[in-house]
């Protein structure tokens, strides 16, 4: 996963279930901006999304959505999703980011999580764990309406 010449690592968990036939929509809005992103992104360090929804129904899902700048990995045969936090222990699956670094001597450390999701959100507010890379959000947050605790992005306007 480690392209010569990069040794950061940024993995996006989509929530996209093996049986499940529609991804979680809020993940798809954040998808749809990262592609923009991606070939830029992938300019200085390597980038994945991983789901448990096997290869082919994610190729079939970004293909559909025109995500052609990002690359797709299924854990639906491994445990990142519960070594990383990205399910718990009833297979419910979370979005969270991770950073890993290839060291110096070949190994491979874990570097930053998106632990916000974790600890809470105050009243009113979702949680905003993964905001620094979601323009979606940034752009409300610049208007008087700011975000909406009702508003989520869909599928399909």
């Amino acid at each position: 996963m480690f392209e010569p010449g990069k040794s950061s690592l940024v993995v996006y968990s989509f929530m996209y279930a093996p049986a499940g036939e529609q991804p979680c929509p809020m993940c798809v809005a954040l998808l749809d901006s990262l592609n923009g992103a991606a070939r830029h992104i992938r300019d200085r360090v390597n980038l994945v999304v991983v789901a448990k929804a096997p290869v082919a129904k994610l190729a079939d899902w970004a293909g559909a959505r025109g995500w052609h700048d990002l690359r797709f990995l299924s854990s639906g045969s491994n445990a990142y999703n519960i070594d990383y936090f990205a399910e718990d222990d009833v297979g419910a699956q979370w979005p969270c980011l991770n950073v890993f670094t290839k060291a110096a001597d070949g190994g491979v450390r874990h570097f930053y999580a998106a632990e916000l999701f974790f600890t809470g959100s105050p009243d009113g507010m979702h949680a905003r764990h993964v905001d620094m890379i979601w323009p979606l959000w940034n752009v409300f947050d610049l208007t008087p309406e700011g975000r909406s605790a009702e508003w989520f992005p869909k599928l399909e306007y």
